[in-house]
């Protein structure tokens, strides 16, 4: 998808109303909004822009980017609403928690390109760190088959991927979010702690390195989370060979590319490095492109 087809799609949605706003995990929330036309158009991987505001005030003035978690749909099937889980970190997602259902919160998009197409047959694994999961429900639902997002009829479909796994790291056990959404999805759900409170005690990464030492090769590996656990991924996809995307989370100030904040370091065919915007250009990429030696990651 072209960067000016991605934002002549893109929805301005000064004043769309909460359904829901609730946690689900420690300082984590699954937020619901009321908006068709987002829901019909947002495609896995491809992320919203959210402003909720205390009543009164400016502040914070800009916005915050949110993956698509999952698209809700009525009696008929037709798209009504979608979901977005956020973790609270600071004024703006703290301000964003105390909205409640039928409190307005302005929102844009879809923004950004999606994961694209079901790799074929084979097996996915998705590699989540922290907050890293959210993109990975609607995405396990695409490449399993169960279900289709955004204005795709007509388009070739692929066949569907034959198993998805969430390989799933946080600190601790407190913090887990949505297991039970992967579980009824479809997609088998293997988890790393810190501290041990919840299933392996040590980094996610571990999880994927186990399986190919194993001598596992999944049709592609995809991942969402801190730049050092995405680096070490992108590592360990490039020594077992392995197709990896990356979906990266870069600060964002406007979410369609006029303010560069959120650029990063990609490669281009000539090996050197150039800036892009993750905003427009991503946020998902080959991990191999990535410049993963760069101070931004």
């Amino acid at each position: 998808m072209s960067d000016a087809t991605c934002q002549s799609r893109a929805v301005m949605r000064p004043t769309a109303t909460i359904l829901e706003n609730q946690e689900v995990a420690r300082g984590t929330f699954r937020l619901r909004v009321a908006d068709p036309e987002i829901a019909r158009r947002i495609l896995p991987g491809q992320f919203v822009m959210v402003r909720g505001v205390d009543e009164g005030t400016d502040d914070p003035l800009l916005g915050r980017p949110f993956a698509l978690y999952d698209v809700q749909r009525d009696g008929e099937g037709e798209p009504v609403s979608f979901d977005v889980v956020y973790l609270v970190i600071g004024r703006g997602t703290a301000a964003l928690s105390r909205r409640k259902p039928g409190d307005r919160v302005d929102v844009w998009g879809p923004l950004g390109n999606g994961f694209g197409p079901s790799p074929g047959p084979g097996s996915a694994l998705f590699v989540a760190g922290g907050i890293g999961q959210t993109p990975f429900v609607a995405l396990g639902r695409e490449w399993l088959g169960r279900t289709t997002y955004g204005d795709q009829a007509g388009e070739d479909r692929r066949p569907p991927v034959d198993s998805a796994t969430l390989l799933y790291g946080v600190r601790s056990a407190g913090l887990l979010a949505g297991v039970e959404d992967f579980e009824r999805a479809g997609v088998g759900v293997e988890i790393a702690t810190d501290d041990g409170s919840a299933g392996r005690h040590g980094f996610v990464t571990q999880l994927l390195s186990d399986r190919l030492q194993a001598g596992e090769r999944p049709a592609k590996i995809v991942a969402c989370g801190p730049p050092p656990m995405l680096a070490a991924v992108a590592r360990l996809a490039q020594e077992y060979a392995v197709a990896c995307d990356v979906s990266l989370e870069n600060h964002m100030a406007c979410g369609f590319g006029a303010c560069f904040s959120c650029v990063t370091p990609i490669l281009q065919d000539d090996g050197r490095p150039d800036l892009r915007r993750v905003c427009v250009e991503g946020p998902v990429f080959p991990s191999h492109r990535v410049d993963w030696s760069r101070p931004s990651h």
